[in-house]
């Protein structure tokens, strides 16, 4: 899926333009890649966020800088947010060869509900993202991993989910994705024998 989104060219990379453009509900960011020269550029926050809800985060977008004649297919390859109020602070646009593989990150959500969880163990999901390669393209938004099958000591590895994917995963096949653990068992406080515990009581009386 691919979507549009306009950017401006930023004049200069100086704080006082990055919060100017900030002020005016502009996102500063980058453009860059491999046959890409970096270029300061700055898009609407409402527009990006309404890009990245209808396309996905790991959607193309088709990018159009006021400066330049041409359009960049690019993807999202990193974006900083403010930790308290949740805006977008800055943002890192790749752009890609649509004719060629890359590598790239795809978030991991667990689905179903683990018989070993009911039976009092823990799901522990040890890995919330997975590597792919692949086109631009075919990047899946997410990976999806089905756990209703999953018993106390069961686990799944990335082996598990090699040929249930359209993408090559890069990851090692020996990693574990998810696992259901025994829960630990709260330990009553050892009692000391009672001639023990009289003698103590003794010797903290002398003190």
């Amino acid at each position: 899926m691919t979507a549009t989104l306009q950017a401006k060219r930023r004049p200069d990379m100086k704080n006082s333009t990055t919060r100017e453009f900030r002020l005016n509900g502009q996102v500063p960011a980058i453009l860059y890649g491999k046959k890409t020269e970096s270029k300061p550029i700055a898009v609407d926050s409402i527009e990006f966020l309404k890009t990245i809800r209808e396309n996905g985060r790991n959607g193309i977008i088709s990018l159009s800088v006021d400066s330049d004649n041409e359009r960049h297919q690019v993807i999202v390859n990193e974006w900083q947010t403010d930790p308290l109020k949740g805006e977008f602070l800055h943002i890192d646009f790749f752009e890609v060869d649509m004719k060629s593989e890359m590598d790239a990150e795809v978030p991991v959500r667990l689905d179903g509900d683990a018989p070993g969880a009911k039976d009092g163990g823990i799901v522990s999901q040890l890995m919330h993202s997975i590597s792919v390669r692949c086109l631009p393209t075919d990047i899946p938004e997410e990976v999806v991993v089905d756990i209703s099958n999953l018993n106390i000591g069961d686990s799944i590895q990335i082996r598990d989910m090699v040929n249930t994917q359209k993408v090559d995963i890069t990851n090692d096949p020996e990693e574990t994705i998810v696992t259901v653990l025994v829960a630990s068992a709260e330990k009553e406080p050892e009692q000391q024998p009672e001639g023990e515990a009289v003698e103590a009581e003794q010797e903290a009386e002398a003190d």
